[in-house]
């Protein structure tokens, strides 16, 4: 349980970063997002592993490191984080908030940058806190949430920056609940995640296939 609440509370928070920094206009915002999940990351990474992100759990399920039992609890203490985040700062802005491609993004321009930047911070992931050579490192943390800010900075502006289906998901759906906002883009936080999460692992088994 304590796994799972973590998970809850990690997401709930970069999340929760992510709709205000977004609805207030902060310059930095992708700063901001980034740090949260560092911070988020050194608080549970060594209750839950600190994923926070399907895309994550998948990759790390895949890797060997998770039993495929607990995926599915996994993904729905994320999505439950997500929600609440999503509700809270809703209550904090006044204004409901869904990530959503830039305006003149197609869909494969979406579907490639969620797809390689979620591969490239599930691929860190496993590299820095899941291999046996990288074991006991204090920089994990600063890797994975500067992974985010590059992403973010990079290509946010085309498809809006998640490279997490629970950032996709959680505001579109707190947004619905409280009489706004659409699921449209939501599969393309989905399926562009969780490819990138699933090639991360197969990338990761070709780099280090004895660890």
């Amino acid at each position: 349980m304590s796994a799972y609440l973590t998970e809850c509370i990690g997401t709930f928070f970069l999340v929760f970063t992510v709709c205000l920094t977004v609805v207030f206009g902060v310059t930095a915002a992708p700063l901001a997002i980034g740090s949260s999940l560092m911070i988020m990351v050194y608080m549970g990474g060594h209750i839950s592993g600190g994923h926070f992100n399907p895309a994550v759990t998948l990759s790390v399920w895949m890797r060997g490191k998770l039993n495929g039992s607990q995926v599915i609890p996994y993904w729905v203490a994320q999505l439950v984080g997500a929600i609440v985040a999503g509700l809270l700062a809703t209550v904090i802005t006044g204004k409901s908030f869904v990530v959503a491609p830039g305006p003149t993004a197609t869909v494969m321009q979406v579907l490639l940058a969620e797809f390689l930047f979620t591969f490239a911070l599930c691929l860190v992931v496993l590299q820095t806190a899941t291999n046996e050579k990288t074991a006991g490192n204090s920089y994990y943390g600063l890797a994975i949430g500067f992974t985010v800010t590059v992403g973010a900075y990079a290509v946010g502006g085309v498809s809006g920056g998640a490279f997490n289906p629970a950032v996709g998901t959680g505001p579109a759906i707190a947004s619905m609940i409280t009489g706004g906002g659409t699921l449209s883009h939501v599969w393309l936080y989905i399926l562009g995640g969780l490819v990138g999460g699933a090639a991360a692992a197969g990338v990761y088994k070709v780099q280090s296939p004895a660890t």
